[in-house]
């Protein structure tokens, strides 16, 4: 266990469900710390519905004051549509744009407004504009392990949604575990199953876990194959819909943990961590 990961920093998913206001300043100091880190790519913000996330709404005043004269982090911003899109490659500082594409259709129509078919429509629109624009579209293929609303779930359905994905010519694919029902045995078989298949396409991992389930994830998914991570600070955030407070984004830390108890070699900043990990602990304290 020694191959490189790349790590996939999100305090977008972190801050946008936070009820506390975060001040604008205060997201450009942190975001700026972790920029130092040397994560490969940032998940930074969103060009969603100010009404639907409005701590995010302030992501087009935070892109002008980020420091990335000297990072290799690439910048990731969330879209749920086409007109976001349309916004979020306007910006020559961002990198990548990422999509929820639900293979729950009771959650793509609550995530998005949008069922599965006209979603998919609006996959190729999105990717039309991230090629005319320089632009690499990242797809979230959202309960890829399972989903609480009683759909048609089985592993062989998201894999099957990998390879209409694929057509569409879409080159990375997180497969995420949005609500954290994720087995170690349905982890196994789809990552077993996509990486010898999907062999020109990045494929990472966005998992939700219960505190003492988040190692027995990340292990199955490297041990099958996966090297592409997402993770948050604290493992704030974590999606809404699953009304279980315990489950969050895997925490960072945890990842570096693992990664340093399994001499997997991490290319990191060790002290702007410290000091990122200490700003997140006092901008996502305790909000009762």
């Amino acid at each position: 266990m020694n191959k490189d990961i790349t790590l996939v920093e999100c305090p977008r998913d972190a801050m946008q469900g936070w009820e506390k206001p975060i001040p604008t300043q205060e997201k450009i100091n942190y975001l700026n710390t972790l920029l130092k880190v040397g994560f490969d790519v940032l998940d930074f913000g969103s060009f969603v519905s100010a009404k639907a996330i409005p701590q995010l709404a302030d992501t087009k005043d935070v892109i002008p004051h980020l420091d990335l004269t000297n990072t290799n982090t690439k910048l990731l911003a969330i879209i749920a549509n086409t007109r976001g899109a349309k916004e979020a490659v306007q910006y020559n500082e961002i990198t990548y744009l990422g999509f929820p594409f639900s293979i729950s259709e009771t959650f793509q129509l609550r995530n998005t407004n949008k069922t599965i078919a006209q979603s998919l429509i609006e996959v190729q629109e999105i990717q039309d504009l991230c090629t005319n624009n320089n632009k690499e579209l990242v797809i979230y293929i959202s309960m890829g392990f399972g989903n609480p609303y009683n759909d048609e779930y089985n592993a062989d359905i998201a894999i099957n949604w990998v390879r209409n994905l694929e057509k569409l010519g879409i080159k990375t694919i997180a497969m995420s575990d949005t609500v954290g029902v994720a087995k170690p045995e349905t982890i196994q078989y789809i990552f077993n199953k996509l990486m010898p298949e999907f062999k020109n396409i990045k494929i990472g991992a966005h998992f939700h876990s219960e505190i003492n389930t988040w190692e027995e994830k990340i292990n199955t998914a490297y041990q099958n194959g996966c090297l592409r991570f997402d993770s948050a600070m604290k493992g704030i955030g974590g999606c809404p819909m699953a009304e279980d407070e315990l489950v969050g984004n895997i925490a960072t830390e945890n990842i570096i943990y693992w990664c340093d108890k399994n001499n997997i070699p991490l290319n990191i900043n060790r002290a702007a961590f410290a000091e990122a990990y200490n700003m997140a602990s006092s901008i996502f304290a305790t909000q009762h």
